[in-house]
């Protein structure tokens, strides 16, 4: 009887063994097809917006093409390294493939998330600091601040090496520093675009005229006010479900399979997203399009 007993449990926990393992390799699976298409798009999004950004001398050199431009390249790697190595990684569980990709991953996405959060706090100093935002924000603080970034996200990874807890704390910490960064500067643009409003509104009651400047104005930074919302909601998805994984738990391996192939999305959704905002480098990217496309047609 107890025989029976020991075997029929035996088969029992060999069964759960079974469909755990089953379980995650169909998580491994669906989320490699889900980062297949991410990577394609982000290379090719990100490599218009570089090649756009380079054939167009009249907005390459202001402070904020310069970091659009650092964005570009770091999404761009993610696409052709990061990614790549990650499937590779969840596909065959080699030691050094993990050990490449520990490296590799927070580097890029660490630079890609300072980067947008630099972003963010430019947008704000342009309209906090209208008057004097050309002489705070120069081409060369610019690119001091840039080179920052991408030396501070090359120190985490290597974090892993000494004390894999103590990445991931780091992360977590800096995952909620740029939210917060972010955040804060989006209530900013929110009350300095809503006191403009206001003061404009109170302007034309006053002389009972419709001004078309003041209306003008009223819409450019409601534009710039919706713009940035839609980059903080954007940046939120993509980074919050990670912070969350990395505060509840290291061993919670599907919660870091898919918070990880979000972060990678942000890398795929911001060439469309800075497209979108942006008029000028919309115009540059459909301009440097038709001549790629021209080039092959004439080729072919």
């Amino acid at each position: 009887m107890n025989n029976i007993d020991l075997h029929d449990n035996s088969s029992g926990e060999n069964h759960s063994y079974n469909e755990d393992n089953s379980t995650r390799e169909a998580v491994t699976i669906i989320n490699c097809i889900l980062n297949a298409p991410l990577m394609l798009i982000s290379i090719l999004g990100n490599a218009l917006v570089l090649a756009a950004i380079i054939r167009t001398p009249s907005i390459r050199s202001t402070p904020h093409m310069i970091m659009l431009c650092s964005l570009a390249v770091s999404d761009l790697l993610v696409g052709l390294i990061a990614q790549p190595i990650y499937i590779a990684q969840q596909l065959t569980k080699d030691r050094y493939v993990n050990y490449v990709w520990k490296i590799i991953g927070p580097f890029l996405c660490g630079v890609s998330l300072l980067t947008i959060t630099a972003i963010t706090v430019d947008r704000f100093l342009a309209l906090h600091y209208h008057m004097r935002y050309a002489t705070l924000v120069t081409e060369s603080r610019v690119k001091y601040v840039l080179i920052i970034i991408w030396l501070i996200s090359l120190l985490i990874p290597f974090f892993y090496f000494w004390k894999i807890s103590v990445q991931i704390c780091l992360i977590s910490v800096f995952i909620v520093i740029c939210l917060i960064i972010s955040t804060f500067s989006y209530i900013r643009i929110y009350r300095i675009v809503r006191r403009h409003q206001l003061h404009i509104n109170a302007q034309q009651q006053a002389v009972e005229s419709s001004d078309a400047e003041n209306i003008l104005n009223i819409t450019r930074l409601k534009r710039t006010a919706m713009n940035t919302f839609v980059v903080y909601i954007v940046l939120i998805i993509c980074y919050f479900p990670l912070y969350i994984v990395s505060s509840v738990s290291k061993d919670w391996k599907i919660g870091w399979k898919f918070s990880s192939t979000l972060v990678f999305s942000n890398s795929c959704i911001n060439p469309f997203l800075y497209c979108w905002r942006l008029r000028e480098l919309r115009a540059a990217i459909v301009k440097t399009a038709k001549q790629v496309f021209c080039q092959q047609t004439e080729v072919n």
